[in-house]
């Protein structure tokens, strides 16, 4: 690990975007992340990897895909067929508001259109989930606060820690200088799990045993803003929404890390485990009520996970979906995109 202090200065470009890659006025992209001011190229220039990642999550989301995919087999689109999706949609664990909505919105468009067969069909319910699923498709600005502070929490066995290691990576790989806080620190396992990632990552971690989680967070806070930091990930203990008064502590924190520096944090981001299905969106509604959501890691998508639950989750509580996990490997955690998920998911 090491430290140090340096001033921001204009980095040097280190390969011309293309203009269909071109990054917003001010910034430029961090896997499809958003990053202000470090200039990092978008790596959708490199098409083989991303389709080799969406190979991944299509193979991922491929029973679900051919659970809903059997239904378009026919020849003809009649209610029978309307009520075989309904039922595979529920089973994908879409939920029943987002079911119904995808159904009004596919039988308004296939009326409208006039299509006759199942195929085309499926091309529109593709576009209509695309739509549904588009306001969770949104970039992770770094660079915009120095330091830029991330809240991070979850359930216990969601994969927060393994996340904010992957994170960690990806920030580090693209010159942003991180920060880590375990403030799980009734667990040791969690600390000892963070400072291993630290350990690859080459970066500083602020950690304490037996202490104040809240504590640790301002003084992580403290410390990342006197060294210069662009980001510091805060990991938290894991919990159940049900456990109030870890639910306070949440709180707590939040408000302490206020303290340290007024405007954050900038971030605080729920890892969902995409295995649990309704579940998932029950945590988001906790999660959110208690602390104002302003993002979403959903993790192990490679298990036995349905995906549908995105869409519940975009009809009920549309918060930004950063990241979506496929696997254990650092390459395995990629930005949502709307569209693919679409076509993962039903094709």
């Amino acid at each position: 690990m090491f430290s140090f202090f340096r001033k921001k200065t204009p980095p040097t470009p280190l390969a011309p975007p293309s203009p269909a890659a071109s990054a917003p006025t001010g910034g430029s992209l961090i896997g499809s992340a958003l990053v202000t001011p470090i200039n990092i190229p978008d790596p959708t220039a490199s098409p083989p990897e991303r389709q080799k990642w969406l190979a991944k999550l299509k193979a991922s989301l491929g029973k679900t895909a051919s659970g809903i995919s059997v239904v378009f087999g026919g020849s003809v689109i009649d209610e029978a067929l309307y009520e075989s999706l309904e039922e595979a949609l529920l089973m994908s664990d879409a939920g029943f508001p987002a079911t119904q909505q995808l159904l009004l919105d596919l039988r308004r468009k296939v009326k409208e259109t006039g299509v006759t067969h199942p195929v085309a069909m499926k091309n529109i319910l593709i576009a209509s989930l695309s739509e549904l699923l588009q306001p969770l498709e949104k970039a992770l600005v770094i660079g915009e606060h120095h330091p830029t502070v991330i809240m991070v929490a979850g359930v216990n066995g969601a994969g927060k820690t393994t996340s904010i290691g992957k994170l960690t990576r990806h920030l580090s790989d693209n010159k942003a200088s991180v920060l880590l806080a375990a403030a799980d620190t009734f667990r040791a396992a969690a600390r000892e799990q963070l400072s291993i990632w630290a350990d690859r990552n080459l970066v500083d971690i602020v950690s304490q045993e037996g202490g104040d989680p809240a504590a640790v967070s301002f003084d992580a806070v403290s410390a990342g803003k006197a060294r210069g930091k662009d980001v510091i990930l805060i990991d938290t203990a894991g919990r159940l929404p049900t456990q109030l008064h870890l639910m306070e502590e949440l709180k707590k924190i939040k408000r302490v890390i206020q303290k340290a520096d007024p405007g954050a944090p900038h971030e605080v981001l729920l890892v969902i485990d995409g295995n649990t299905g309704q579940n998932a969106l029950t945590q988001v509604r906790a999660f959110d009520d208690t602390l104002g959501l302003t993002g979403l890691i959903v993790t192990k998508l490679d298990g036995t996970a349905k995906g549908g639950v995105l869409a519940a989750i975009a009809r009920e509580r549309p918060i930004p979906v950063y990241f979506i996990g496929v696997g254990e490997k650092l390459e395995d955690l990629e930005t949502f995109n709307a569209r693919e998920f679409a076509q993962a998911l039903l094709a």
